[in-house]
């Protein structure tokens, strides 16, 4: 299966916002098939964020908040 990433846009869809607790934007959430890994902090350019992925994949999936 192809990695997807997909956009929100938290001023239409607010109770993601909530459910996430988003307060800056933008934030990213890593899932691997249905389950969380973690929320990227990192530069918005696409190099950082494979290489933020990649790290994120290697441990294991965690609890969501």
């Amino acid at each position: 299966m192809a990695n997807a990433l997909y956009e929100v846009d938290v001023s239409e869809a607010t109770g993601v916002a909530r459910y996430f607790g988003i307060f800056h934007l933008p934030t990213l959430y890593l899932y691997r098939n249905g389950q969380f890994h973690a929320e990227l902090q990192c530069e918005a350019r696409l190099e950082a964020i494979r290489q933020a992925v990649q790290r994120m994949l290697v441990a294991p999936a965690q609890d969501e908040r």
